[in-house]
């Protein structure tokens, strides 16, 4: 069927004549019967008059009835070329998306049937229409099978026993033993700085006590555990000690160099005593410079002992 045959078969209608007679003038050029204007579609344009003379619509005679029961075909065609193209091109593209269509229909014919009894969503229950009582029991079931995983499933699975994995604000992981070496790194140095500075705090004198008493610490191995009054070694520290009361000491043969433990020379004259036994430095003036608290120490010390003494007196005299 024709596109022509296909519009008069479905959109033509028969016009019916007015009884009365219209009092306005008819137009010039209009008659009676069917008319069918065409929108130009086919590139047709009525710019001059004469192309409005040749192009202008069709004009069939008759009603519409009479144009159904005609046998003969009245129609004029105009650019039947281009028709003919638009008409195939239409047809073309109804053909491709019939031909798609049916390699759809087809295709979903041959895939694979899903069965929904089986699919569960990612906690392991079953999807689709269920009542109450079989969600609960689904949901009882996944938690066994959760807990039996778990403790049947080792030490890789339930994660007893695993390094806590630390990470910064950044997001990366921490090596904790790094860490930890770092820290103890760290302690030792604070250790070792402080034990530096209270080196650095003693005196000479200190040092060489220091170093004697681990000479002797070392010589203590070869020993007997006891010494007698007749060990040579005790009897020449004995009387190397100082004793400022001793009676005997301008007696003794042997005199002692005038050097310090350090190797220095000693001070040979007078001088105020003080609570630590130093002695004054070689170079030393002979002028007291201090605040006068060592001379009050000694006098409160010596002021203490005499009441005591004071005390005991009394007592034994009573």
């Amino acid at each position: 069927m024709s596109l022509a045959d296909y519009l008069a078969k479905n959109y033509l209608t028969a016009d019916s004549k007015s009884e009365k007679r219209s009092k306005k003038r008819k137009r010039k050029g209009d008659s009676d019967g069917l008319i069918i204007a065409d929108d130009d579609p086919l590139g047709w344009s009525s710019t001059t008059a004469a192309k409005e003379e040749d192009d202008g619509p069709v004009t069939v005679g008759g009603n519409s009835a009479e144009f159904r029961k005609a046998k003969s075909n009245k129609w004029q065609t105009i650019g039947a070329a281009s028709v003919s193209t638009d008409q195939a091109a239409a047809d073309a593209i109804l053909a491709s998306v019939a031909a798609e269509s049916s390699a759809r229909v087809l295709a979903e014919d041959d895939a694979p049937t899903i069965d929904d009894s089986d699919m569960k969503n990612e906690s392991g229950i079953q999807a689709g229409l269920q009542s109450g009582a079989q969600v609960a029991a689904q949901i009882k079931r996944a938690k066994d099978m959760e807990r039996r995983r778990f403790t049947e499933g080792g030490a890789e699975e339930s994660g007893k026993g695993q390094e806590t994995i630390y990470r910064d604000a950044s997001g990366r992981i921490i090596n904790l033993a790094m860490k930890r070496a770092e820290a103890r790194k760290k302690a030792e140095e604070e250790v070792a700085k402080a034990a530096a500075e209270l080196e650095a705090q003693k005196g000479d004198v200190q040092r060489a006590q220091l170093v004697k008493w681990k000479e002797e610490l070392a010589e203590a191995k070869f020993l007997p555990v006891a010494r007698y009054a007749d060990n040579e070694d005790l009897n020449d520290e004995l009387k190397e000690r100082d004793r400022w009361n001793d009676p005997a000491a301008q007696f003794l043969s042997k005199k002692k160099q005038g050097k310090s433990v350090t190797g220095k020379p000693l001070y040979a004259g007078p001088a105020m005593p003080n609570r630590y036994g130093i002695r004054p430095g070689y170079r030393w003036d002979g002028v007291d410079r201090g605040n006068g608290f060592e001379k009050d120490y000694f006098a409160a010390q010596n002021k203490r002992k005499n009441l005591k003494d004071l005390d005991y007196a009394w007592q034994m005299d009573e």
